[in-house]
């Protein structure tokens, strides 16, 4: 969230700058509270810490916010809110926070919440009870920790949720794993998809592949029948293309590159 204050050193999160600037200091602070772990502390209570509260969800682009909060029971995973007339959409499940749930109700709560895969449920539970949504989850991804779902995906079917909202099936993180693709623009990929600085492009988690790489392959390539310009993961940075075009690009990249890992 905040890379110029933030960074992994020898496998460790560490602070390697202080804020340098107000806003620099703001963006530390909603890293502290979205924080999975509560690792990142203060010398002293901040003063203006619920002025930063109120910062979520914090917008990603038209409509799509980053509701931070991350919980350690996703493993740190990022979640995501999409404000539509026809009922707003959770996606993953963030950690149970009153602050962050005040703040959802005010922009109209939450009628879905679409969850990618078995990882990142969390506080599923705590979110329904407070709103009320309609869960969603494809079968094949159901543990014990998700018995009660109140909508489930079955198969490889794309499924329009909603005009504007589809659900498609992309199996090999793990059995179940779907993605959400939202006005044709952002597609919400879970741990399916992301951005690598390291590798400079999209990839796929290889060492995190729990059900079938192969299938991810093929998972990766049934994207290509889909326009985005937007992808907003789980796990791993996101990444924004200039338009649709440069993201089927980008896309066959992560592809090439997934096969060569075989």
């Amino acid at each position: 969230m905040v890379p110029t204050v933030f960074r992994r050193e020898d496998g460790q999160s560490v602070v390697f700058q202080q804020p340098m600037t107000g806003p620099e200091r703001r963006a530390a602070l909603q890293a502290l509270l979205a924080c999975p772990t509560a690792s990142i502390g203060t010398i002293a209570p901040p003063p203006d810490i619920r002025e930063v509260q109120d910062d979520f969800p914090l917008p990603v682009t038209e409509g799509v916010f980053h509701c931070g909060y991350h919980s350690r029971d996703s493993f740190g995973a990022a979640s995501y809110f999409i404000t539509r007339s026809q009922g707003n959409v959770l996606v993953d499940s963030p950690r149970y926070s009153a602050p962050l749930a005040k703040r959802l109700e005010e922009l109209g709560g939450v009628r879905y919440l679409v969850l990618t895969h078995r990882d990142d449920v969390a506080d599923h539970r705590r979110w329904r009870d407070r709103f009320g949504c309609e869960r969603v989850l494809h079968v094949a991804d159901r543990t014990e920790a998700t018995p009660e779902i109140e909508r489930w995906l079955v198969g490889t079917e794309v499924v329009e949720l909603a005009p504007d909202l589809t659900i498609i099936p992309v199996p090999g993180h793990s059995p179940g794993h779907i993605v959400l693709l939202y006005g044709g623009r952002v597609l919400f990929s879970g741990d399916h998809l992301a951005y690598s600085p390291h590798l400079g492009h999209l990839h796929g988690f290889r060492r995190y592949c729990w059900f079938s790489w192969e299938h991810q392959i093929q998972s990766m390539e049934r994207l290509r029948a889909y326009e985005f310009e937007w992808v907003l993961p789980g796990h791993g940075h996101r990444y924004h293309a200039p338009d649709a075009a440069a993201m089927a690009i980008a896309l066959e990249t992560c592809i090439t590159w997934m096969k060569e890992q075989i």
